[in-house]
């Protein structure tokens, strides 16, 4: 039986409806597998039924590839007859889209079985599952998000991206210029605006810095007590950016790599644990002598290799990796040391944490968190010690052992027992799926490159 909509829901839609009179429609969102944001929009006066009964879409919404067709060998989409699942409102999602000429809301959405069960293909039910076994343990994760990305030109030279001429001066950026104050007021428009509408869309971002590339940004989410919520965020914020952006005249991208020679785009996490009485439970004078957190990243860089498809999933992910870019290509942990793949920064003992720098920003957030938090589990569960932290320059004492293509990631992750047991292993079957349905697509296509070395050489 499907769950009934509370009275505390029923009010956020008609409390919203009456402090938004001018709002014409709702733009209904559910995050798949690519963590591309798919879903329907409505009139206004659909939005309270929404909440009542929900809406309807295909189950093989969580089995398309990154061209939005479905994969057929994932068993979502003809072998059940294409069938519908019912999704719900997520509280606290509904917002206004401060970009949109027309008025327009959005909310977020979460599949569920039509007898009411939560669907378990829906990226954020994966994660669900994993925090409740902290939940569990009477711990709650607290996280957050630092996401990368690039500000583009609308046009493209031979269908490759090129930075946007500034404002100001009319001139590209070619210079890397990490963390300039200069070139954050070349685009200081755009980028206010970000932060601007951000604070509407209750998005807890609090600073954009310059990064290491032209027309490169960073943002930083605040952390929040509750690892969906961050993970929500941080899908809703590259929808804002995108479309701030196309406000301005200029596109983005999250691409992993999306110029060769410069910076790859990155989605640093940070995680904490708060104990029952909010105390964070990595917190020490001495970092090296907590138990919890040697466990906890012990646990992480175990289960690393079998992530890595969820935290680097497409054939351009690896293309990010690289000493020059601080991008750490082996299992490893450090204080203060952002040449490896798990930093722990030391400033303030309080609120000791581990930053996981793996990721590129081209990752699901819902995939990337849950495959995180699964090996923080186990490590705590299973008291597996992470030997001792680098110091220095970890590219020149440690080998490349982390998968450095997808096709090896894949068979890392369809062979761990580990990972299994916290993620359901239906969902690895469809997830692979679709991943080496694109990445054969991906192998047999001829590139400008092999022609240019083979058509009249060999």
């Amino acid at each position: 039986m499907l769950p009934a909509p509370s009275a505390v829901l029923l009010n956020e839609a008609n409390e919203f409806l009456a402090e938004h009179p001018e709002v014409q429609f709702v733009d209904l969102l559910i995050a798949d597998m690519n963590g591309v944001v798919r879903g329907k929009r409505i009139d206004r006066s659909m939005l309270v039924k929404v909440y009542e009964k929900g809406i309807n879409l295909p189950a093989s919404l969580f089995a398309l590839d990154i061209k939005g067709s479905t994969v057929e060998s994932s068993g979502l989409g003809l072998d059940i007859g294409d069938a519908d699942r019912v999704c719900f409102p997520i509280p606290g999602t509904l917002c206004m889209e401060p970009w949109q000429r027309r008025p327009t809301a959005q909310l977020l959405m979460t599949m569920h079985e039509m007898a009411g069960k939560p669907f378990f293909a829906d990226p954020r039910e994966v994660l669900r599952q994993v925090v409740q076994r902290f939940t569990d343990m009477g711990l709650t994760v607290c996280a957050a998000f630092e996401l990368e990305f690039y500000l583009i030109d609308q046009e493209n030279v031979n269908g490759r991206p090129q930075p946007p001429r500034s404002p100001i001066s009319g001139k590209r950026p070619q210079a890397v210029q990490v963390y300039s104050i200069d070139d954050l007021d070349e685009y200081a428009d755009c980028l206010r605006d970000i932060l601007d509408g951000a604070h509407i869309q209750g998005i807890p971002a609090d600073a954009i810095v310059k990064e290491s590339a032209p027309a490169q940004f960073e943002v930083n989410l605040n952390h929040v007590a509750d690892p969906m919520a961050a993970c929500d965020y941080a899908v809703l914020l590259k929808r804002l950016i995108k479309n701030t952006a196309y406000d301005h005249e200029m596109d983005t991208t999250f691409m992993a790599k999306p110029y060769p020679g410069q910076a790859g785009n990155g989605l640093h996490v940070h995680i904490s644990l708060l104990d029952p009485d909010g105390n964070n439970i990595f917190a020490g004078e001495d970092a090296l002598q907590n138990e919890s957190l040697r466990h906890a990243i012990g646990g992480v860089l175990q289960t690393l290799p079998a992530s890595m498809a969820f935290i680097c999933p497409n054939v351009n992910s690896y293309r990010r990796f690289g000493s020059q870019f601080y991008v750490p290509n082996a299992p490893s942990w450090g204080l203060d040391n952002r040449t490896v793949a798990l930093r722990v920064p030391t400033g303030n003992p309080d609120a000791l944490r581990i930053e996981q720098r793996v990721a590129g920003a081209d990752a699901n957030p819902y995939l990337l968190m849950a495959s995180l938090l699964a090996g923080v589990h186990h490590g705590l569960t299973h008291l597996i010690e992470p030997g001792e932290p680098i110091e220095g320059n970890s590219y020149e004492q440690l080998e490349q052992s982390l998968p450095n293509n997808l096709r090896d990631a894949l068979r890392a992750l369809d062979d761990s027992e580990i990972l299994a047991r916290y993620i359901n292993p239906d969902y690895i079957d469809i997830f692979v799926a679709c991943k080496e349905h694109e990445l054969e697509e991906f192998e047999h296509s001829i590139s400008d490159l092999e022609y240019n070395w083979y058509l009249h050489t060999v």
